[in-house]
């Protein structure tokens, strides 16, 4: 069946946006992650400590391993019912028709869809700072003007002050949890920005990290009919960085100006594992009580350490080491433990990603070598 949305006039969008001199890059965490080590730093060894991209040491849960084994002799079908199903599923579970979901490898994909959708020269991209890169990359794609705007002493998302800086906006991008820093930006502020956000805009707001968090999710906003694409994946708290599921949420007029810029079939492994994974009551709360449980015992070492840390709902949190963070990444690459990559605006701060207790306890003893240097 022809996809409905490779027509003419979608062509021509997306024909226009390429020889305007996009590269229409799709970049999430683990493009991030290797180019910083692609840098001139040890290569990972026998048991290195890879805590460097927020990913799930846990994996995928049991009921999603058996699912994907269960569908491997399928794997030369494209088994397009399985995505519908996924997408009536997620609907159901969040109240929402199944039309105001569309599923992809990932939230990666629909993140800079949105961003390509909705921005150009005339407007513009704004986003916390430190906060999650991959949608400026989009955006520079469409000649958008991107601003980046600090976050408040709390560490959330300043959100008056994002709605106030571009008028002519046509995305606000909201991380929350916020990758890097892990911390919360109050419902009440994203109400605010919704309620005064420029003309014509809309709230991107990416809850990869939501399952981690006590943070009530926003998507009730698109049952609502707001102006908003709400995100999820499966890469964080499922453990499927490695599978590739997620989807984006909005009403279908938002949702169907993503279809000109991409679209392919869903890898059917991806589409079982998720939903085994979401009809498996146990895999949230017991995933967040690890995490959260491993998360406050490495966070309470380093504040007994004297260092200041995020006060993160989420997988990852950052740590600030009083010296340039390129020096202190590259010195735990030599103990063999791998950390976040630094951001410009907190040049002495890391991030790290919370990994199993074992992996935790060679990050302390690593970190605490280097410090004490």
């Amino acid at each position: 069946m022809p996809n409905p949305a490779f027509n003419r006039r979608n062509f021509l969008r997306f024909a226009a946006i390429a020889s305007a001199g996009a590269a229409l890059p799709i970049v999430n965490e683990s493009h991030l992650a290797l180019a910083q080590m692609s840098a001139k730093r040890p290569i990972p060894g026998p048991g290195a400590v890879m805590i460097n991209a927020n990913e799930n040491p846990l994996g995928p849960c049991d009921s999603a391993r058996a699912a994907i084994a269960a569908l491997i002799p399928n794997g030369g079908r494209y088994e397009d019912e399985l995505t519908g199903k996924l997408a009536e599923t997620i609907a159901k579970k969040e109240g929402l028709q199944p039309e105001y979901v569309a599923v992809y490898a990932g939230s990666s994909e629909p993140l800079h869809y949105t961003v390509l959708a909705f921005t150009s020269r005339t407007r513009g991209y704004v986003t916390a700072d430190p906060g999650y890169e991959a949608g400026t990359y989009a955006a520079k794609a469409t000649g958008a003007s991107v601003a980046r705007v600090p976050l408040t002493k709390t560490h959330a998302h300043d959100l008056r002050a994002m709605v106030a800086a571009d008028p002519n906006a046509g995305v606000l991008y909201i991380c929350n949890p916020n990758n890097p820093t892990g911390t919360i930006t109050p419902r009440e502020d994203i109400e605010y920005a919704m309620a005064n956000k420029p003309s014509g805009s809309i709230l991107l707001v990416d809850e990869a990290y939501i399952h981690f968090s006590d943070q009530p999710s926003v998507i009730d906003m698109v049952r609502d009919g707001k102006e908003i694409i709400v995100l999820r994946t499966f890469s964080k708290i499922y453990g499927m960085a490695g599978v590739r599921c997620g989807f984006a949420a909005g009403r279908p007029d938002l949702l169907a100006k993503l279809k000109p810029m991409g679209w392919n079939a869903m890898p059917i492994f991806a589409v079982a594992a998720a939903q085994s994974s979401l009809e498996d009551p146990n895999v949230v709360p017991t995933r967040k009580q690890f995490t959260a449980g491993v998360r406050e015992e490495t966070l309470s070492w380093l504040t007994s350490k004297g260092y200041a840390v995020t006060q993160s709902q989420s997988n990852c949190f950052m740590v600030n080491t009083r010296r340039p963070a390129h020096d202190v990444i590259a010195a735990m690459a030599k103990q063999n433990v791998y950390i976040g990559r630094p951001w410009p605006a907190w040049n002495e701060w890391v991030r790290v990603t919370v990994g199993t207790p074992n992996d935790m306890a060679q990050f302390r003893k690593a970190f605490q070598t280097v410090m004490n240097a």
